[in-house]
């Protein structure tokens, strides 16, 4: 592995360590507003938004421990990096979102079920901020995540769009509430009770690219074909017979079987070997390394 990737990979790691440590300066900000905000203005989604936002603070130190544990370099016993520690945090943090759903859903049943006060008006400027403010950080995060190619990353974001869905339904529900009068104070509750459905689906969403990763599921077609298209541009090389390629944390690992002149010498094979394996690792910084397979045609 070169010295460059070595640390554009290590950029990439402390970039999303420091968006997670930012996350949770935001969101314990946030969580604490948005609880004292519900709790006196008789509004249990906003309490619901608030929950949510403390497990957010947790879901953003379990991102940031694995990014960081996955920034550790190989050794012995991990040969390939300690990368499989992002798609493994970012599966916590995902089952985390759909286990806090449900129990959020069981209390927002019971709150819909006791009678209790309406929501009071300034509940809905508390959430009017806490919207703006957690869908920027969700494309801010977001952006950085495509950017690195983090898993971790984009998951922590899908954490703020998270939050931004339930203080958007807590808005509806307190609008409603507030404009419907005396009997419509469930519609508060009814809220929260959708915000978690939301949250549930983004949790399932989350999940899925941390187990496909997990599963060393190939990459897009388009990073498969741009790797091939690398390795037959190197001269002497006939075709390429096979192109395996794994992630591991913010890199990725190829494996290719090249076909080659079969009357060449091993020293000439074995020279476009090297060529093949630098022409792809320059050609995408993302790639950590290449084992390249000479094959005779």
């Amino acid at each position: 592995m070169s010295n460059s990737t070595t640390n554009s990979a290590s950029r990439n790691l402390e970039d999303g360590m420091r968006l997670a440590l930012i996350g949770i300066a935001i969101n314990s900000i946030l969580a604490a507003i948005k609880l004292l905000a519900g709790y006196f203005g008789h509004s249990y989604a906003l309490i619901a938004d608030g929950i949510e936002s403390c497990l957010d603070i947790g879901g953003s130190f379990i991102i940031w421990g694995g990014l960081k544990f996955a920034s550790k370099p190989p050794d012995e016993e991990h040969p390939y990096g300690h990368g499989k520690a992002e798609p493994v945090a970012a599966i916590i943090v995902a089952f985390g979102v759909i286990v806090a759903a449900a129990g959020l859903s069981a209390q927002s049943v019971r709150e819909i079920l006791t009678p209790h006060h309406a929501p009071l008006p300034f509940t809905l400027i508390v959430l009017v901020a806490v919207l703006i403010t957690k869908e920027s950080l969700y494309r801010i995060v977001m952006w950085h995540g495509n950017r690195i190619q983090s898993t971790a990353v984009k998951t922590d974001a899908g954490h703020h769009r998270s939050d931004a869905i339930t203080s958007l339904a807590a808005f509806i529900g307190i609008t409603i509430a507030l404009i419907g009068g005396k009997g419509w104070e469930p519609a508060d509750d009814w809220a929260a009770l959708f915000a978690c459905a939301l949250i549930a689906c983004n949790g399932v969403l989350l999940l899925k690219p941390s187990l496909y990763e997990i599963m060393d599921t190939a990459p897009p077609k388009d990073f498969e074909n741009g790797v091939r298209g690398a390795a037959e541009s190197v001269a002497g090389v006939i075709k390429i017979q096979r192109c395996r390629i794994r992630k591991m944390g913010v890199e990725f690992y190829v494996d290719l079987h090249v076909w080659v002149d079969g009357s060449m010498t091993v020293l000439d094979g074995h020279n476009i070997a090297h060529a093949v394996k630098n022409a792809v690792r320059n050609s995408n910084p993302a790639v950590a390394d290449v084992l390249v397979h000479i094959e005779p045609h």
